[in-house]
């Protein structure tokens, strides 16, 4: 395993990241335990998750999973940088709405990491990424908050997620101002088929120093041989949800066909180029990746040493072009 900088901080972190969200919904305790076994047995130390993981009336479920996988084994958790997150509601969908159990009030942000922290099973979290953008409360309540968790040692630091660089920008000057470090690493939507990060939520990133870490990054499945597998009846996710109506696009299926043409003349499985590619692309500390199978684990183990050649990455532009930083990429 390959291992970077987490933005401007000085941990390290593995250039995979282990997404959770299947833990619970699609994979079972015990499959989900031997993946994150391997995982960690191939190297790969960055585990990233979310309190709503679960979903539905199941929300925290993810979250226990691997807290039952510390409990059997506690030395993994020193290995571990361990990342989740806080924003979505996490009352039952059957629950009566209740006011201040989402969001990132401060009073939202206590209840959640405690909440957290018990179904993890740990003393702290490394990583506390904001899930989505609070546009009702400042910023300076916010890093109130974080300071005080970074106090008690519930915490180590903060990242975003799904934030514009606008967002960015705001964050971490008030972080400036209060003498805090601010965000660290942005979670973002990124990959060869949908490049829009690359205009402002990347170059806002790296001007601030934080990581980027792609989530999606087969663009659900449509990048992971989705044509291929659909002809062969083994579609599999990607017959459903985003993939199939981007694929009902002509325009989009002819690149995704190009881009599988492409890939069979060089002999190299689609889904391992996508990863790949985005550990090419400047300020990425590491894609997310959702595996739920041993299969898929080791499918994406595989991206991290495959070495893309400049002719196939000018290919790869060629297909799915990106737009560029703003504002060239709209204006002269």
């Amino acid at each position: 395993m390959k291992y970077t900088q987490l933005g401007r901080t000085g941990l390290k972190v593995s250039r995979l990241v282990l997404g959770t969200m299947n833990f619970g919904p699609h994979t079972d305790q015990k499959d989900s335990h031997a993946i994150m076994d391997s995982a960690l047995d191939a190297g790969l130390n960055f585990f990233d998750t979310a309190n709503v993981y679960g979903w539905g009336d199941n929300k925290g479920r993810t979250e226990t999973i691997i807290g039952n996988w510390f409990a059997k084994n506690p030395a993994n958790r020193d290995k571990v940088v361990l990342a989740t997150k806080v924003y979505g509601n996490m009352a039952g969908d059957n629950a009566l709405p209740w006011p201040n159990h989402d969001k990132l009030s401060a009073l939202n942000i206590r209840r959640a990491v405690d909440a957290s922290l018990k179904r993890l099973q740990t003393d702290y979290i490394d990583l506390y990424q904001f899930h989505h953008v609070d546009r009702r409360t400042p910023w300076d309540e916010i890093w109130q908050a974080i300071e005080v968790l970074i106090q008690q040692g519930k915490i180590l630091y903060a990242g975003s997620s799904n934030h514009a660089g606008w967002h960015i920008a705001r964050a971490n000057e008030t972080a400036a101002r209060r003498g805090s470090l601010g965000l660290v690493s942005e979670q973002c939507l990124y990959n060869l088929a949908e490049r829009r990060a690359e205009m402002e939520v990347i170059p806002a990133a790296k001007a601030y120093g934080l990581g980027v870490i792609p989530w999606s990054p087969l663009h659900g499945g449509l990048l992971g041989g989705a044509i291929k597998r659909a002809n062969s009846g083994e579609a599999g996710r990607a017959a459903n949800g985003r993939s199939a109506e981007a694929l009902a696009n002509s325009s989009v299926r002819e690149k995704v066909q190009a881009y599988e043409d492409l890939l069979d003349k060089h002999a190299l499985a689609p889904g391992e180029v996508a990863l790949a590619w985005l550990l090419t692309r400047p300020g990425v500390t590491g894609p997310i990746v959702g595996p739920r199978t041993q299969e898929q684990l080791d499918s994406a183990l595989r991206a991290v040493e495959l070495e893309l050649s400049e002719e196939l990455l000018t290919a790869l532009d060629e297909i799915f072009p990106g737009p560029g930083e703003s504002p060239e990429a709209f204006a002269w």
